[in-house]
Order: structure tokens, then sequence, then C-alpha cells
């Protein structure tokens, strides 16, 4: 929803301003600047990016429309599953959550929280690490090295769609630069002209550098900063449950495993003690 009203704000302000300062709208409407400027953008991210960042790109736009599924009930889900699982190897044994990690889909602990079962990278760190430590014979630091290097391996990953999209962002002006110096060569064809057919050539060589400027600056540099910011909140997610799996082999009890793993969290999306405490008995 912020992203459309955003978009909206910056159509409004700029193209009516425009048009109170006594602009024709119809003057902005350039095909072949359209075509050199955006076609050229596409054809240089796909040039610069490998396959499977075009398709995280694509998904993650999509995302920011429907709104991140890594918001507080998330968080609330997933901290309730470690407590769960925490929980059931505390009393019954470390063997006893085997199958749940074996069978994720089919565990009646791991089935009550669909939208985590819904995140399969990290679906997979969790079952991964709850599987090494039911393994036994690994001390806490070489646990706590061994996810740091695989969420920093994430991060990286997580953040690629982001700095592909800046890219093209920061390259939006150039080429609307490129768009515009082919404008001014077209006219050099109509110096013959009136100074009517000039202008006009001139305008619409001018508009290229207004659409690069506008689309890199206005609508596709803050996408990308937006992807940073979805990115940040589900790395959070994976801070957060190394944190829990780190407290509870440090010996701590599940509610207090998950309050190391609550602590994690960014404040804005950090549910309260009671609230979690709440969440976690209705579950």
């Amino acid at each position: 929803m912020l992203l459309i009203i955003g978009a909206i704000i910056v159509f409004a302000c700029v193209l009516g301003g425009f048009t109170m300062h006594g602009g024709n709208l119809l003057v902005l409407w350039q095909p072949t600047e359209v075509l050199i400027i955006f076609g050229a953008a596409i054809g240089s991210f796909i040039i610069a990016n490998p396959v499977h960042t075009l398709k995280d790109v694509f998904g993650k736009c999509m995302r920011l429309l429907t709104g991140s599924p890594y918001n507080k009930a998330f968080y609330m889900d997933l901290l309730s599953l470690m407590y769960d699982i925490f929980d059931k190897s505390r009393k019954q044994g470390v063997m006893s959550i085997e199958e749940d990690i074996d069978n994720p889909e089919s565990s009646q602990i791991f089935s009550r929280y669909p939208a985590v079962m819904k995140s399969k990278e990290l679906l997979s760190f969790v079952t991964d690490y709850l599987r090494i430590i039911s393994a036994g014979n690994m001390a806490t630091h070489e646990l706590e090295g061994m996810m740091e290097a695989e969420i920093d391996s994430r991060q990286h990953e997580l953040e690629e769609p982001a700095h592909a999209v800046n890219k093209i962002a920061d390259a939006l002006p150039g080429l609307g630069i490129v768009a515009a110096v082919l404008g001014i060569v077209i006219t050099m064809n109509y110096m013959s002209e009136g100074p009517e057919v000039i202008g006009h050539s001139v305008a619409a060589a001018l508009v290229g550098t207004f659409m690069g400027i506008f689309m890199g600056y206005g609508f596709v540099g803050p996408t990308g900063i937006a992807l940073e910011h979805a990115a940040k909140y589900e790395l959070k997610a994976y801070e957060c449950v190394k944190s829990a799996l780190v407290a509870t082999v440090s010996g701590q009890a599940p509610q207090m495993a998950i309050e190391f793993g609550r602590k994690a969290l960014p404040t804005d999306k950090r549910p309260g003690f009671q609230e979690l405490n709440d969440h976690v008995r209705s579950k």
C-alpha cells in the first residue's frame, strides 16, 4: 500500500506541478524516447545479471506490492515454533524431534505454523541446525560460527536483487542523456526549418533526459531501497533463529531461549514479552 501511495504522490506532484506551471502533458509523451531509455535499461539489466537474479528481482518486486510476510505475526509464529521444538526436546529428549525435523510437512508442530512453512529457505535453516544439534558433539561457539557464515552468505543473496535494481537506477539518468543526445542529432536535420519545428524537436530530446532522471530517482531507486528493507526483515528471521538456537544449546530453558531470539528482532516488529508469551500459550 505504501508503495502505491508513494508512486501516486510522485506522479501527482511532478506532473501536477508541470501542468500548473503551464506545461502540456502531451509534450511529455515521446514513444521513441521511452523505447530508447527503457529498452536500453532492460537490455543492460539482462546483460549484467544472471538468470536467478532476474527471477528474484521480479518476485521481490511483486512481493513489495502484496506486502512483506516478515512482520510481527510471522516473527511470533517463528518464535512459537522454536519454543515448541525446544520444549518437546527438553521434556522427551533430543531424539524425539527427529521425525519433526526430517518431515516438517507432516509434523504436528511445524504444521501449526503455515507462514513459516512457506519460507522454504528459512525452514531449511531451522531444520538443518536442529538436526546438527540433535547429532551432538558440537561446541556452542562452533555452531554459532557455522550459522554466522551461512547468514552472511544468505545476506549477500537477499541483497542481490536490491543491488541490481540500484545499478539500473544509477544508469537511467545516463540513458536519458543518450536519448537526449540522439534527439539533438535529429534536430540538426531541422536547422533549415522554422523556430517552431526546431523548438519542438529540442523539447522532445529534453524529455529523454527528464524521463531518465525522473524514473531513476523517482521510482527505480526507491524500489531498490525498498528491496533492501525487505531483505533486512527477512535476514532478521535468520538471526532470530540463530540466537534462540545458541541459547538453547547453552542450556537455557525454552522460554529464555526464545527471549534471546526476540531480542534479535528489529524494535518496530518485535513483539512484547507478554505478547509473545500469550501467543506461545495460545498455540
